[in-house]
Formats: structure tokens, C-alpha cells, sequence
């Protein structure tokens, strides 16, 4: 019974370590975009878009990421024997890069929060969409388990990505038309 709740616990914290990561781009998008509009604006618009950020961050993000860590790493001690199966080892691949996404746009926050922009908001757009591809990919790994043809999947990332690079250029002309 405890493994349940453990397993309930991690899940909860995946969903919200989520959330932030698909919503602290777009306040990068917003906060770039917002040093381009006329100084009155963007004396707004700024410092409230670190705010947000900073809230969103250090309030959601980081402590999500922790506790959906330490929730896995706590049921893989109760349950080692995951270690030993091919789909928990790609799957703990993806997670990998999951942090290392995370500590990516951690950088990218500090950036921001120094008034540093060395992105463009279209950059930023793109980047969104890793932590989507992500997210498929663990989500899938972790339902389907061994049933999972690796090829498949494989094929099935690329065309989601390809899908969300499509959608990207779209929404990109249609920005450019208003």
C-alpha cells in the first residue's frame, strides 16, 4: 500500500513540475517581447514578468522537481528490481534530459532575471515544445511499458516534433499578418 502512495505522490509533483516548465517559456516569450514595446510598457511589463517568473520558478518548478525526484528515486529503492528492465532504462534516459531541460531554462531564468536576453521570443516558442516531446516520450514509455515497440515510438517523437515545428510556423505567419 505504501508503494501506492508514493507512487500517487510522484505523480502529483511530475504533473506540476510540468505545468511550470510548459508555462515558464512563455513568460520568457512575454518577458522578451515586453523589452521591445515603448519604455512606459516595458517598465510595466517587466518587472512584473520576473515577478511571475520568479514566483513561478522558485515556488512550483524547483520544489516540483525535487519532490517528483525524490518520490522516484524513493520508489525505485522500493522496487529495484525496475533497474533490470529495458523500458525503465529509457525511461530514466528521458528523464535525464528532462533535467537537463530543466537546468537549461534554469539559466535562462537567471538570465532573464539579470535583464539579460539572449534569446528571441521565436527560439523561445521552440523551446516550449521540448519539454512536450518530453513528456510524450515518458509518459508512453511508462504506460506501455514492455508492450512498447521501440521503432514505433521513435517514429511517433519525430512526428510529433515535426507536428509541433509545423504548428510553430504556422502560428509564426499568423503573428506576422496581425
Amino acid at each position: 500500500m505504501e508503494y501506492n502512495y508514493i507512487k500517487a505522490l510522484h505523480l502529483i509533483f511530475v504533473i506540476t513540475w510540468f505545468a511550470g516548465l510548459f508555462y515558464i517559456p512563455r513568460l520568457f516569450i512575454y518577458h522578451i517581447e515586453a523589452t521591445q514595446k515603448d519604455s512606459h510598457q516595458a517598465a510595466v511589463l517587466v518587472p512584473q514578468l520576473k515577478l511571475m517568473s520568479r514566483r513561478l520558478w522558485t515556488i512550483i518548478c524547483w520544489p516540483s522537481a525535487i519532490l517528483a525526484t525524490g518520490f522516484a528515486i524513493w520508489l525505485l529503492v522500493l522496487n529495484p528490481s525496475l533497474l533490470l528492465v529495458q523500458w525503465m532504462l529509457i525511461k530514466l534516459g528521458f528523464v535525464a534530459l528532462l533535467l537537463v531541460y530543466h537546468l537549461i531554462t534554469h539559466q535562462m531564468y537567471r538570465a532573464l532575471q539579470r535583464d539579460q536576453i539572449r534569446y528571441t521570443s521565436n527560439f523561445m516558442r521552440l523551446w516550449n515544445e521540448g519539454a512536450t516531446i518530453l513528456l510524450f516520450a515518458i509518459v508512453f514509455l511508462a504506460i506501455l511499458k514492455t508492450s512498447f515497440d521501440w521503432a514505433y515510438g521513435l517514429v511517433g517523437l519525430l512526428a510529433l516534433g515535426t507536428l509541433l515545428m509545423l504548428g510553430i510556423r504556422l502560428y509564426k505567419r499568423m503573428r506576422k499578418q496581425d
